[in-house]
């Protein structure tokens, strides 16, 4: 049996602080304000009957 590697990166500091590359919060904030756009996208679709990209008229 082969044994695992797991790669990780210690968080150090404050895992909420805002910062640039590709660090590990750079990626929870950039996961988290994808939730945030895909809620948007779907209660417009909920509340409209009509997808995002069609109440622009791209559609």
């Amino acid at each position: 049996m082969q044994d695992s590697v797991q790669a990780s990166t210690q968080v150090t500091g404050d895992r909420n602080s805002w910062r640039w590359g590709f660090t590990p919060q750079a990626e929870i904030w950039n996961g988290r304000l994808a939730m945030i756009g895909f809620l948007a996208a779907t209660l417009i679709e909920v509340i409209y009957g009509q997808g995002f990209l069609d109440l622009w008229g791209a559609l």
